[in-house]
């Protein structure tokens, strides 16, 4: 156990940390704020993840793990509303955060917002709690609307994470690009920018031999099966990963699985099942749906390489649980995937999203004559456990909660001195 108990405050308003992964608002995020918030659990500090009600589908809290509890908060019949219809919603939501504090006598050290929506929120926790607020953005507007892929992003958005960016007292960036980015777009100083990477939860995540997860999930022995992991959004490029397909037509025994999505009827599903169809690829593509977290480990060590077409990723926590299944990645340059190719020294970062791009990367995995072995893959992603994780994140903590004592001391100094 860390010397000092802290309470901390989690702030997650859109995505529900158990929800269903792949959908639209569950994705990476949510893996990261769950599995930081067990193992900051077992160390024996104290969590509360506020996150919204929908339609009474769970119970108003949950005691999730050692010292976590989950809190659902929320308004009457706020069902599903998009990320953007919650904003007006966000008054009434802290005061149902602040009616459950009151409610259980809670003081926290230290308010931890996950997206711009939370950090909104975290704001005035901040302002009413006079408490240190630590925001963690996990994508950027800005740097989304760069892409010139899909919806652009609200203005709204925008000016709030730039105001977030200026009010909060750390901003916690996954990799050293998206703090390059904090800087660049949103006029940030670099050191109120801290940088602690993802995890990966190494005992759900490791090698299981291929053709053993092969007849356990039903798939060919001789097919080359490649993987797409994560949500089905414009931003993903899964529409050129599926582009890229006709190029590897040496290869006739190519099998691609997709996980994730909102079901067959969501608008983007159907899209990209029809982009199927129109490119003569039926009979290579497999829509295998949504798939929970713990039963991923069989699609990963089933698969030659995981493929990662995205236009933008503040990390790719996808990437880490492949290699750390012993399994090669192929990536467009985007989050941390770069440094942990060259790393493990297991896949090949393309230059772009073309789809010659793509099949040529992948091209250079499925042909390498001489693989590497899945242990040495692994082996180069041990230091991303969740306990080095958590012990970076308590870091930051610990900082930023004695650097805003100083700032409280010595504005009661002043004041003193004035008085």
């Amino acid at each position: 156990m860390d010397k000092k108990q802290l309470k901390i405050a989690m702030l997650s308003i859109h995505s529900n940390p158990i929800g269903e992964l792949g959908t639209n608002d569950t994705g990476g995020m949510s893996v990261y704020i769950r599995e930081l918030a067990r193992e900051l659990g077992r160390r024996g500090h104290w969590i509360d993840i506020y996150t919204r009600l929908r339609n009474g589908r769970h119970q108003p809290v949950i005691d999730l793990f050692e010292n976590v509890r989950l809190v659902h908060i929320g308004i009457p019949n706020n069902g599903n509303l998009s990320r953007l219809a919650l904003y007006p919603y966000l008054p009434d939501f802290f005061k149902s955060m602040e009616d459950f504090r009151f409610h259980e006598g809670i003081e926290y050290d230290l308010i931890h917002s996950h997206y711009w929506l939370s950090g909104r929120l975290g704001s005035w926790a901040q302002e009413h709690w006079d408490r240190p607020h630590m925001v963690m953005f996990h994508t950027l507007g800005e740097v989304k609307n760069r892409t010139a892929v899909g919806r652009p992003e609200p203005e709204l958005r925008i000016a709030a994470e730039k105001e977030l960016a200026k009010t909060c007292h750390r901003i916690l960036a996954p990799t050293e690009q998206e703090k390059d980015s904090l800087v660049r777009y949103y006029g940030v100083c670099g050191e109120k920018i801290g940088v602690v990477p993802c995890g990966v939860n190494l005992d759900l995540f490791q090698p299981q031999e291929k053709l053993a997860t092969r007849k356990q999930l039903g798939f060919d022995q001789d097919d080359i099966i490649l993987l797409y992991v994560g949500r089905f959004e414009p931003l993903k490029g899964i529409d050129r990963l599926l582009e890229a397909i006709p190029h590897l037509k040496n290869h006739q025994r190519i099998r691609l699985v997709l996980v994730g999505g909102d079901g067959d009827e969501a608008p983007e599903s159907q899209f990209l099942q029809q982009k199927v169809i129109d490119l003569g690829i039926e009979d290579k593509v497999l829509f295998a749906g949504r798939i929970e977290q713990k039963y991923l480990p069989p699609y990963y060590n089933s698969a030659d390489v995981l493929v990662i077409s995205s236009h933008y990723e503040s990390f790719g926590l996808v990437g880490l649980e492949a290699l750390a299944c012993g399994r090669p990645v192929v990536s467009t340059p985007v989050g941390a995937m770069k440094h942990l190719i060259q790393q493990s020294q297991a896949g090949h970062v393309v230059n772009d999203t073309l789809p010659r791009s793509l099949a040529k990367g992948i091209q250079s995995i499925i042909t390498n004559s001489a693989p590497q072995l899945a242990d040495e893959i692994r082996e180069s992603v041990l230091a991303y456990s969740w306990s080095n994780v958590a012990a970076a994140m308590l870091r930051e903590y610990e900082t930023t909660i004695r650097h805003q004592s100083f700032a409280n001391d010595q504005i009661v100094s002043a004041q003193a001195s004035c008085g």
